[in-house]
């Protein structure tokens, strides 16, 4: 999620300096609801300032001795493990005190770590060099964790910004004796290592992702506090068990079925208990489910499979004539109607042969006029093209044959030859020629 509609420099898309109703700038964000009241005295004011890192997954608490004002979203440097960390100011002001008083941590606390300065832009490139090594170590730790053969999960491996020091976040279902895996770690990537384990919970809280309800996870957004969960929430609020539709994105029970158990809880008080089975006429009535919004309990009987809707007052009176003996003919069914109109449904209607298709016939009988046109048009353009085939080539000739034919017309036509009958194929150049003297001498007769 992202608050870039509100349109600001300071910090990140966000006006109200991170503190937005939408919750958007950081993991596990917590509105500043002090920070527009005046201080009435500096020296009393907090002095510890809640830093969080890689985008809200952890926070901590560190001391600013240097009284410099930081605002909500700056980068500083804190201490480290043998180093320094580059984290985001998360909270300030009188709202940590609160913070605190909820993790149980002490304000005066000796080891508390210190703020050491504002991120430099070596600060910066230096954790974005490093936190780019961590897909590839995530990746590489999990097949040294195979080649050792250890039932575990690494899911997450979080650098620290000098590369100093990674902490290994792992699942597992037991113990595991991870000391032999932590020296090959340590020679693999060249830091100082920290294995914490977690649960699958947690790891779907750092993963992020959204819910069935259409939301940001409640474990990734604002819930801290993993509690336990049960079928039985299930069974309280009258829904059916199914595993896949129960389970979350981590594969437990969802934790919001405990959101509404108390209230459910508190309603199921004025329902009759030992109410499972009443006895009728027509045999034993079983409880399928209570309504607490319309405080009705449903029952089936054995020949039928309809369910018959009963108020607390008429099971109440049906069981107390079950204890004397007595058994009702039917059971007190109440009608259960409800405010919304009836839709009524259309009648149906034969149609057939009242709908005409003339849009689609004038449509298709425009379509054959265009094809005959463009038909017509082609057969057309073929003779004219021939004819200037024709043409073309007859201009192409050459000038100076066209003279030497137009004047050797009149000289053919005194000798009274034909001219399409003379040497038509010789051209008219050899026809311009004079004609050749035969200087050969006559024939003579044999001598026989």
């Amino acid at each position: 999620m992202g608050c870039s509609n509100c349109g600001t420099d300071k910090p990140n898309g966000c006006k109200s300096n991170g503190g937005c109703s939408t919750g958007g700038c950081n993991r596990m964000n917590t509105h500043d609801w002090l920070r527009n009241l005046p201080i009435a005295d500096v020296e009393s004011s907090c002095k510890v300032v809640e830093v969080s890192f890689n985008k809200g997954t952890r926070k901590d608490f560190f001391r600013n001795l240097s009284l410099q004002p930081f605002e909500k979203g700056d980068l500083i440097a804190v201490e480290g493990v043998s180093g320094f960390d580059v984290g985001e100011v998360s909270l300030t002001g009188e709202i940590v005190r609160l913070q605190m008083k909820k993790r149980n941590v002490k304000e005066d606390n000796p080891e508390m770590k210190k703020i050491l300065r504002a991120a430099t832009d070596r600060d910066i490139d230096l954790m974005k060099q490093n936190k780019a090594r961590e897909p590839e170590a995530v990746i590489r730790s999990r097949a040294i964790a195979k080649q050792l053969k250890l039932d575990m999960k690494i899911s997450q491996v979080e650098m620290q910004a000098d590369g100093r020091k990674a902490t290994f976040f792992y699942i597992a279902d037991g113990r595991v004796d991870f000391r032999e895996l932590i020296k090959v770690y340590a020679s693999e990537f060249k830091v100082k290592v920290e294995m914490r384990q977690i649960g699958a919970r947690q790891e779907a809280g750092k993963v992020g992702g959204i819910g069935s309800c259409g939301r940001e996870l409640c474990c990734s957004s604002w819930l801290t506090d993993f509690k336990s969960v049960n079928t039985a929430a299930a069974r309280y609020q009258n829904l059916s068990i199914n595993q896949t539709k129960l389970s979350g994105q981590c594969g437990r029970l969802k934790c919001c079925l405990n959101y509404e158990l108390d209230t459910y809880l508190d309603a199921l008080q004025h329902f009759p208990d030992n109410c499972d089975m009443i006895q009728v006429a027509k045999g034993n009535a079983f409880l399928i489910k209570k309504d607490i919004f319309k405080n009705l309990m449903w029952y089936t009987l054995p020949d039928s499979n309809k369910q018959y809707p009963l108020t607390i007052e008429g099971v109440i009176k049906i069981k107390a004539q079950n204890r004397q003996g007595i058994i009702p003919e039917e059971l007190e069914v109440v009608d259960v109607t409800t405010n919304k109109p009836k839709e009524v449904e259309p009648e149906f209607v034969d149609v057939v042969g009242q709908i005409s298709l003339r849009t689609l016939e004038k449509a298709d009988k425009k379509k054959r006029q265009q094809q005959q046109q463009q038909r017509q048009q082609g057969q057309g353009q073929r003779p004219q093209q021939r004819q200037a085939g024709n043409q073309q080539r007859q201009q192409g000739q050459n000038p100076n044959q066209q003279r030497g034919q137009q004047g050797q017309r009149p000289q053919q036509r005194q000798q009274g030859q034909n001219p399409n009958r003379q040497g038509g194929q010789q051209g008219g150049q050899q026809q311009n020629r004079p004609p050749r003297r035969d200087n050969r001498p006559p024939n003579k007769p044999d001598n026989k």
